[in-house]
């Protein structure tokens, strides 16, 4: 699939990779090619986005969110360089849709002829998938190790003063001149870091290449529910002993349960906007999951969605995701944007897909993801964490090269 998806401008795969989060309904989701598309920044980007739906309301849409619509959702701005250039928001009807599961693969197409050709193209699109082209990508850090833990002191200060409980604060590690195989370094990149809501993602020269472990939103019929995740360790793969030791470390730190519970009651706030009173709960508290690199602490909330109120609004009311903001939202966000360095663009934000008629739609958070600008070989990936005012700043400076840590392995 991949190998035969590679020749479309526009294409996106959301893959699974086996694991079981709240059964999925596939294992690849896979939209190829652009029948119709919306392109936006952030102003009236969700105001269009509902008229676009409403013309395509029968089709599939996948797309994406950037960050940064957060200027429009919270009337903020947004001044910081960014490599890459993705829109705020972009949602298009693919041309092919490619379902796979265990047993079974659908796909949706104009025609019968034109399902049998697909069906025989990936076929015989069949191979290893190596390498066009040499990796040439030498990272540079945005923030200095000192400047880092210096920032990590003024937001506790901040914290210290009541401005606000927790925040989320990221580094940038980027490339000029870099030259990469999109296709090749996200096979490589879901191979040692296979995750649960993996998208490759490409939109004419840009491309996001994400190994996300994190769901945004959900929504199945009129039920709702976010899974974000707060606490990490990492993993010793090697040694049983000090891998479980590192498991006992998130459930008995109160630190990383605090983070935890914080941005859980943020989610409950965000859900309380679009759900009906009393439906908002916690179906899990401090679910730990263990993945390739690290372990995380995930929790999960969930509400009924109030009558008259659909897809678009559910996103317009939650986001940005609060595991990536922090709280109280819209301060962090400005605190964000004063002390970080680098425009977050489509890291921070949110790809999926939505269903014929809106009943159901599925997004991911994009972290632990390349992105790559092809015409302009830039080359940006982003990782951080949330602060709290218990928060060690070398600690947290390290735990941001642990999540960097898979991303540089796959461009030696």
């Amino acid at each position: 699939m991949l190998n035969w998806v590679n020749r479309f401008n526009i294409f996106c795969l959301l893959d699974n990779h086996h694991y079981d989060f709240s059964k999925p309904a596939f294992e690849c989701l896979l939209a190829a090619g652009s029948k119709a598309g919306i392109e936006m920044q952030a102003g009236s980007a969700f105001e269009t986005l509902l008229d676009f739906y409403k013309a395509n309301e029968n089709e599939w849409l996948f797309g994406h969110l950037g960050y940064d619509l957060k200027n429009e959702t919270e009337k903020l701005h947004s001044s910081h360089a960014d490599g890459i250039g993705f829109s705020d928001l972009h949602f298009f009807v693919p041309q092919i849709v490619v379902q796979l599961d265990n047993t079974e693969v659908k796909i949706y197409a104009d025609d019968n002829k034109e399902v049998q050709d697909v069906y025989q193209q990936i076929k015989n699109s069949a191979a290893e998938i190596k390498a066009q082209v040499k990796t040439v990508a030498t990272i540079e850090n945005k923030i200095s190790r000192g400047d880092y833990i210096h920032i990590i002191e003024k937001l506790r200060q901040h914290i210290l003063r009541g401005d606000c409980y927790e925040i989320n604060f990221c580094q940038e590690f980027f490339a000029k001149n870099a030259v990469i195989d999109p296709l090749f370094i996200y096979s490589r990149l879901t191979e040692l870091s296979p995750n649960p809501f993996s998208v490759f993602y490409k939109l004419h020269s840009r491309y996001c290449l994400c190994a996300s472990p994190e769901r945004y939103l959900k929504k199945r019929g009129r039920h709702v529910f976010s899974q974000p995740i707060k606490g990490t360790s990492r993993r010793d793969v090697e040694n049983a002993a000090a891998d479980e030791q590192a498991k006992n470390y998130l459930l008995e730190s109160s630190k990383e349960k605090a983070e935890n519970v914080m941005v859980v009651d943020l989610v409950r706030n965000d859900l309380s906007k679009i759900c009906k009173a009393g439906s908002v709960k916690v179906d899990e508290l401090f679910g730990l999951y263990s993945f390739p690199q690290v372990h995380q602490l995930i929790s999960t909330v969930s509400g009924e969605l109030e009558d008259g109120l659909d897809w678009i609004n559910c996103l317009q009311a939650t986001f940005p995701m609060g595991s990536m903001t922090g709280a109280p939202k819209k301060i962090v966000m400005e605190l964000i944007e004063q002390y970080e360095q680098t425009r977050r663009g489509l890291f921070s934000g949110a790809i999926g897909y939505i269903k014929p008629g809106g009943e159901a739609f599925d997004f991911n958070v994009v972290i632990r993801s390349m992105l790559y600008n092809g015409a302009d070989k830039y080359l940006s990936f982003q990782t951080g964490g949330g602060i709290t005012y218990n928060s060690d700043p070398v600690m947290e400076y390290e735990e941001s090269l642990l999540k960097a840590a898979a991303m540089l392995k796959v461009l030696e």
